[in-house]
């Protein structure tokens, strides 16, 4: 029997019962005329929590991370240049999916633990106007980092590049608006602010990155995530064209993930995360503890904790997990050690949880 954990690291977030139910509902077929309207249905909530009328925006039947290779294969062509601003672990991923798709990746290294800095983000565009495209983590997991994707995308439009955004701890969680700010093409999971199950991941192209689809010489390099093919099945339109067998279920459980956020309101969600991280950050510095991000880009659903010298940062994550039944996540590559990873996202961001983290680091630390 697995255990029964409360989920406050990097994601998954804990899931809402309510989501746990919906995933028992009887499955039907992928093509059953009543799933199809169910799609439609789904399309259009993700199109409220992206703050997009895009046409296209459909979940992908795979995680996070099938979502960035998603939006980076169909975008680029072999020879094409980008450029990507990497500050952690996944602006690196960002960078080796183009190079396999024969892109040619500039990359753009900032510290860790800091923001995407426009200023060099615009040299290097004046320097390439040969780019197609601008890419960047909105919201960076791997240190607890928001950059400006608002600025960042206005320099995209301003030397007529596309922006590719990853918003994967983004969405639900912190101010995000795709068709106010400008975002060409976006992508997300649902494990994080969500508090659905992982394995989709939610995407949405504008008309210029559809257009820029379209104007291929060559196809996408992977065939199941060709948005030629997946648009096909996803619609809009009655009639849709086998792709692949979409996971009824999970979707199911995304569908009412979306509706409790849609009931609850984007802004008061964005609130009540803004919250929950102002309570955790007064008990962690009441502790002595600090934290490795300035408090300017600090994602409050994702909050990177300096380990004090002499701890043991894995035993103290143990104890949590063996005394408390609580996850939260370590530090990754040249952070692996020196800091935690506390999530406060979805249905894992509440006072009740703050509580109990912050009862067991008092108790950790005193062992």
């Amino acid at each position: 029997m697995l255990p029964a954990r409360t989920l406050m690291g990097p994601g998954p977030s804990d899931v809402y019962p309510e989501v746990l139910a919906a995933m028992a509902r009887p499955t039907i077929g992928h093509l059953d005329p009543a799933f199809i309207g169910f799609m439609d249905e789904l399309n259009e909530r993700l199109r409220y929590v992206l703050q997009t009328k895009n046409s296209v925006t459909l979940p992908i039947s795979a995680p996070g991370s099938a979502g960035m290779e998603c939006c980076l294969v169909n975008l680029l062509e072999p020879g094409e240049k980008i450029i990507i601003a990497s500050n952690g672990v996944f602006g690196g991923r960002m960078i080796e999916i183009a190079r396999r798709c024969g892109a040619i990746p500039v990359a753009i290294e900032f510290e860790w633990g800091t923001a995407i800095d426009p200023d060099q983000v615009e040299a290097v565009l004046k320097a390439h106007p040969d780019a197609v495209a601008l890419a960047f983590v909105h919201s960076e997991t791997s240190t607890g980092v928001r950059s400006d994707a608002a600025a960042l995308c206005q320099l995209a439009r301003d030397y007529d590049c596309l922006s590719v955004v990853d918003a994967v701890t983004t969405l639900g969680g912190i101010e995000l608006r795709v068709d106010d700010w400008g975002i060409d093409v976006i992508y997300s999971g649902t494990q994080k602010c969500l508090s659905a199950p992982p394995g989709l991941s939610p995407v949405s192209f504008n008309q210029a990155a559809m257009a820029k689809v379209a104007s291929r010489t060559t196809p996408p390099q992977s065939w199941f995530l060709d948005m030629n093919l997946l648009t096909g099945y996803w619609g809009p339109g009655t009639k849709r064209a086998y792709h692949h067998t979409a996971p009824i279920n999970s979707l199911y459980a995304l569908d009412e993930a979306l509706r409790i956020l849609q009931q609850e309101g984007l802004e008061k969600s964005w609130d009540r995360h803004a919250c929950n991280h102002r309570k955790l950050c007064s008990g962690l510095e009441a502790m002595g503890l600090e934290f490795y991000v300035e408090p300017e880009y600090r994602l409050p659903q994702l909050n990177a904790v300096k380990v004090p010298d002499g701890v043991d940062e894995a035993g103290v994550r143990g104890f949590l997990l063996q005394e408390f039944n609580l996850e939260i996540g370590a530090g990754l590559g040249p952070l692996a050690g020196k800091i935690w990873r506390i999530g406060l996202m979805g249905a894992s961001s509440t006072a009740k949880h703050v509580d109990l983290c912050l009862e067991g680091l008092r108790c950790a630390l005193r062992n």
